[in-house]
C-alpha cells in the first residue's frame, strides 16, 4: 500500500472512490443524500473544494492500481461556518440541509476559534476506505498522516466531525477529545418523526478536537 498526497490529476479518481464508499457513512445512510455509484453534485462540490486545499492524503493499492482509502482534509477559517449556513438558505435539498445543517449549526454554537484562540483549524472532513480494504489499518494510517500534515502546516488545532462510532474510536485512539456530543435520536420533525434514523451503534455525532504542538522555529 502506498500513501501520499492527492494531486489534482487524481481528483476525479477520488470522487469516484467516494461515490462507491461514502454512501456507507451512517448519517448519509439515514438521510439518503447519496446513493452507491451515483453522482452527488452537492457533496462532490464540497469534496472538490476540500481537495483544493492541498491537505488531503490517499492510500493506493499499487498492484491493482486503485484507491483503497482517502482522508479529505480541509482548512477552516473563522466565519466559514457562518457563510455556509447563509449559503444553505438557497439550497433546496432537504437531505443536504439535514446533514450539513446539523454539522454547521453545532460548529457555530461551539465557536472553537474563540475558545482555542486560533484563526485556522485543520478539519478532517471525510475518512473513507473501500469496503474491500477495511479492517487492515488503512484508516488509522490515513489519520496518522493527516495529523502529521496538520503539524507540518503549523495548525494548532485539529478537528473531526465524527458522525460514526468507527470514526469516533479512531479519533479517540489519537488523543482527540469530545467538545460536544449530539444524540441523533433526539431530533424529530414537526410530526414527531425521527429525522436521523441512524442504526446502532452509530447513535451519536461528536465534534472532537486535539491541540497540536507549535511548529518549531527553524530560523
Amino acid at each position: 500500500m502506498e500513501y501520499g498526497p492527492i494531486p489534482a490529476s487524481k481528483y476525479d479518481d477520488v470522487i469516484n472512490h467516494l461515490r462507491h464508499s461514502f454512501p456507507d457513512e451512517p448519517l448519509n445512510v439515514s438521510v439518503g443524500l447519496c446513493e452507491h455509484g451515483k453522482p452527488c453534485e452537492l457533496l462532490e462540490r464540497h469534496d472538490l473544494m476540500t481537495l483544493k486545499d492541498g491537505l488531503s492524503v490517499m492510500a493506493t493499492d499499487m498492484e491493482r492500481g486503485v484507491i483503497a482509502g482517502v482522508a479529505l482534509n480541509g482548512l477552516s477559517r473563522k466565519g466559514d461556518v457562518e457563510r455556509s449556513l447563509e449559503e444553505m438558505k438557497s439550497i433546496d435539498n432537504i437531505k443536504y440541509q439535514r446533514i450539513f445543517g446539523l454539522l454547521n449549526t453545532v460548529n457555530h454554537e461551539l465557536d472553537l476559534f474563540g475558545k482555542y484562540n486560533v484563526d485556522k483549524i485543520f478539519d478532517l472532513r471525510i475518512l473513507s476506505v473501500d469496503s474491500r480494504y477495511r479492517g487492515k489499518g488503512i484508516a488509522k494510517e490515513l489519520f496518522a498522516r493527516s495529523e502529521l500534515i496538520a503539524e507540518e502546516h503549523g495548525f494548532r488545532l485539529m478537528k473531526v466531525d465524527a458522525t460514526s462510532l468507527f470514526t469516533q474510536k479512531i479519533s479517540e485512539s489519537f488523543g482527540l477529545t469530545v467538545e460536544k456530543s449530539v444524540k441523533y435520536g433526539e431530533y424529530t420533525d414537526e410530526n414527531g418523526k425521527k429525522i436521523y434514523d441512524t442504526q446502532p451503534p452509530h447513535d451519536y455525532y461528536k465534534v472532537m478536537v486535539k491541540q497540536l504542538p507549535d511548529k518549531p522555529n527553524n530560523d
